[in-house]
């Protein structure tokens, strides 16, 4: 059997070597079910960098499995980063997806180290295009896309390589306004709310809107649903 690194112990493996990662507790959101789909959701803080988040999906008894990881920097000045594999009666999708979230333009060297990345998969079958999104403005060209069967082991390698060419660049990214980097990140994941997607769509149909809300701002970006009313301490 063709052999994968999740993206969960991709993820952790490759951001832990060189960061921190602090759990979050997510209570009952943790894990989600309703008509035989069932979700698990974890999440960690990066201290000096922002927030990462894995989900896992499993319908149809595993024979429609899906996995994301999402890096959202809020206090350096890099790029949103989304990781996808998906696995639907042996066919399988891999996205590695990079989003110009940034307050500076990234420096030329980071785009030829993913394009570098991206060429050595050139060989994979590219996954059929599909209709305009919002967020195509701001995806890097340099970002993956492929789609075919028999090919588990090739993609696990392009989304593992994709991580550490990742993970090498952010340990040299610079610290920015976190009030301002944070602010561009909601604003991707309140308009990824709002417009939907397949994923977004099936959350809020399962589950409704105010948990698929709280799932994709707070657990999936990092970002608060809103400003929090500080308690009244005067005496």
């Amino acid at each position: 059997m063709a052999k994968r690194t999740t993206l969960r112990d991709g993820s952790l493996a490759t951001l832990g070597r060189t960061h921190e990662l602090i759990q979050e507790d997510l209570g009952a959101d943790a894990r989600l079910s309703a008509k035989g789909m069932t979700f698990e959701i974890e999440s960690w803080e990066i201290p000096g960098v922002g927030h990462l988040c894995v989900m896992r999906m499993n319908a149809f008894l595993g024979l429609m499995r899906m996995e994301t990881a999402i890096i959202a920097p809020t206090d350096v000045d890099f790029p949103l980063f989304n990781l996808d594999w998906v696995s639907a009666f042996g066919t399988e999708t891999q996205i590695a997806e990079l989003y110009d979230t940034q307050l500076l333009p990234w420096p030329s060297e980071c785009l030829e180290a993913f394009e570098f990345a991206h060429n050595q998969y050139s060989d994979l079958p590219d996954a059929p295009a599909k209709d305009a999104h919002w967020y195509d403005d701001i995806l890097y060209p340099c970002s993956l896309h492929k789609k075919g069967r028999g090919l588990t082991e090739r993609m696990s390698c392009a989304a593992q390589d994709y991580l550490t060419v990742y993970t090498d660049l952010l340990t040299a990214a610079q610290p920015c306004d976190s009030a301002e980097k944070s602010a561009k990140v909601r604003a991707f994941a309140t308009r990824l709310f709002k417009e939907g997607g397949p994923a977004v769509n099936q959350v809020t149909k399962l589950f409704g809107e105010q948990t698929a809300r709280r799932l994709i701002l707070q657990h999936m970006y990092g970002v608060q649903l809103s400003e929090r009313v500080k308690p009244n301490l005067e005496v």
